[in-house]
């Protein structure tokens, strides 16, 4: 019998340097729920690694997903809505947040009320800006790293993850959109959708 979650997550997702904590952050502003930043869960073993430009292993990741994991069902069953900021780059590492839905099953058969957006830049744009922000001293990511991340993005058209236009990144209020009578930012369809998806970005609440 599948639990009663009333929940929903939200994990804005790709590589370091695509804007996943800015948007997440306004994001969960405007849906006025919590914020999460999947850096901040990372052991200092792991930022130390990546620090010194040395990727992670599974060994590093999947310890830090599964903590994630666990954080996501408190809110999930708590019945809360919340915003989280992490890579995902691998649906192996996305399939583990899934199932943070206790109702969850990779069939089909109960689709997980963990929802992913995918952001995207071009990699001379994603390069700068881990430049400048390592710079700022604002993170432990180098540039040296993204190809790496690069490499390891995955995406597969079967997981409906939204994938909303560069063009409608900025101003934010376009991504968002306004929530309208049917309760979704910008309109649109439920939580089923995918990478069809219009925009202005429709999450529904």
């Amino acid at each position: 019998m599948a639990s009663d979650i009333q929940g929903k997550a939200i994990v804005i997702m790709g590589v370091s340097g695509s804007g996943k904590s800015t948007i997440g952050e306004l994001l969960a502003k405007a849906l006025d729920c919590s914020f999460l930043d999947a850096d901040d869960f990372h052991p200092q073993s792991n930022k130390d690694k990546m620090h010194q430009g040395i990727p992670l292993t599974e060994e590093d990741r999947i310890p830090w997903l599964e903590i994630l994991q666990d954080v996501l069902r408190e809110s999930l069953i708590s019945g809360k809505t919340v915003v989280l900021s992490c890579s995902a780059l691998q649906k192996r590492y996305r399939e583990i947040l899934r199932y943070a839905d206790c109702n969850y099953h990779h069939d089909g058969s109960f689709k997980s009320a963990v929802k992913f957006v995918l952001l995207d830049a071009k990699a001379e744009v994603l390069a700068e800006r881990l430049d400048k922000r390592a710079a700022e001293g604002k993170h432990f990511m180098p540039a040296k790293l993204l190809q790496s991340q690069l490499e390891l993005l995955q995406i597969d058209d079967s997981e409906a993850i939204y994938q909303p236009l560069q063009t409608c990144l900025a101003p934010v209020k376009i991504l968002l959109g306004k929530k309208d009578r049917t309760g979704c930012w910008g309109g649109g369809p439920n939580w089923g959708g995918g990478p069809n998806w219009g925009c202005p970005m429709a999450m529904p609440l």
